[in-house]
């Protein structure tokens, strides 16, 4: 039952950039926050960026701000994750996902989200 699918990952050079994409399947998300997520190999998934419902509010993790932008739109219900500057520290597979709840976005842990895609993977080249 996947219900975020990503799409836009693939192999790049230090430097340069990748757009991500989370496609919604099966449901919709009306008013639901989004975030994005990363887990590099051997280490813990980690936050990435997240954007509320009317896009009014956005996080991004000290690692990525000025670097990679979250936006949606939601007559698509599509949620975009444009990364630039990439280095090869941001090798990971990447994951979008879903509070469990509509409504304002209380946590940026990952316990706090309860639908999530099934990765894609980036990989950043030095």
């Amino acid at each position: 039952q996947v219900q975020l699918v990503e799409s836009g990952g693939g192999l790049v050079q230090a430097g340069g950039s990748l757009r991500l994409s989370c496609a919604a399947s099966r449901r919709t998300f009306i008013g639901y926050a989004m975030g994005w997520f990363r887990q590099a190999p051997g280490k813990d998934r980690e936050f990435v960026a997240a954007v509320s419902w009317s896009g009014d509010k956005i996080y991004y993790a000290d690692s990525v701000l000025g670097r990679f932008t979250i936006s949606r739109d939601n007559a698509k219900n599509t949620v975009l994750l444009q990364m630039s500057s990439l280095k090869p520290e941001d090798t990971a597979v990447y994951y979008c996902a879903a509070p469990r709840a509509p409504g304002k976005l209380g946590s940026r842990e990952e316990a706090a989200f309860g639908f999530w895609g099934q990765g894609t993977q980036v990989t950043v080249s030095s």
